[in-house]
């Protein structure tokens, strides 16, 4: 089984959408029982909560439900049971490099847009949280694409 861990800052918006729309992606291609899927965030202050309402509101308007309630990403304990941790912005794989402390450890750690197929323009998911629902629609876009496009690779 294939362990992949989306993560972000607060585990609240774009990190959770990852996670359930690749469940749900996943699904529809039958290979939902080969993959284990988990979101983190690098900042443990939203832990025990649900993803933000409009993320989950733009979401669920695509036919996906947040349910995952927002986590700290642990180094010690996420590095060794995931395959792949999944950053949305330079932030996020700056800090998630910072907790590495190994090789093997750096190497687990990629950029979500890096799977994208027909993004051109974004270099990150940029964190919807203080945008409007543009905002979130554009991660929504960006995530979709970048699912496909993990999908196809894995």
């Amino acid at each position: 089984m294939k362990k992949i861990l989306f993560v972000c800052l607060g585990n609240i918006c774009r990190s959770p959408a990852a996670e359930a729309v690749m469940k749900a992606k996943l699904k529809k291609v039958g290979k939902e029982e080969a993959f284990y899927v988990d979101s983190a965030g690098t900042y443990g202050g939203h832990s025990g909560a649900l993803p933000d309402a409009r993320m989950r509101k733009h979401a669920a308007l695509r036919g996906y439900e947040l349910e995952h309630r927002a986590r700290h990403f642990y180094a010690s304990a996420d590095f060794a049971e995931f395959d792949m941790i999944i950053g949305m912005d330079r932030q996020n794989i700056a800090d998630l490099r910072r907790l590495s402390e190994t090789t093997e450890e750096r190497a687990k750690i990629y950029a979500m847009v890096d799977f994208c197929r027909t993004n051109t323009v974004y270099r990150e998911v940029p964190d919807p949280y203080y945008e409007g629902p543009d905002g979130f629609e554009l991660v929504l876009d960006l995530l979709e694409d970048a699912i496909e496009g993990l999908i196809e690779k894995l």
